[in-house]
């Protein structure tokens, strides 16, 4: 569920330039050429990693499963 909620989030700073503000930042930061798709998987990535920390700790069954 949370993973929809980031990707959503994403999508919703598209309709605002955010893609195009973050490929931008990447390619002048790191010299490296992103696309869309890095784009996406970037706030994929990124609740992955924090449901991951969540589940470790325990507190993923009581967030989640409560709702």
């Amino acid at each position: 569920m949370a993973i929809a909620t980031f990707l959503l989030i994403a999508w919703i700073l598209n309709w605002f330039n955010f893609q195009q503000l973050f490929i931008q930042a990447v390619n002048e930061l790191f010299g490296k050429k992103v696309t869309t798709a890095t784009y996406y998987f970037i706030f994929f990535a990124i609740e992955a990693f924090g449901d991951i920390i969540l589940f470790f700790q325990g507190t993923y069954k009581s967030i989640f499963l409560t709702m």
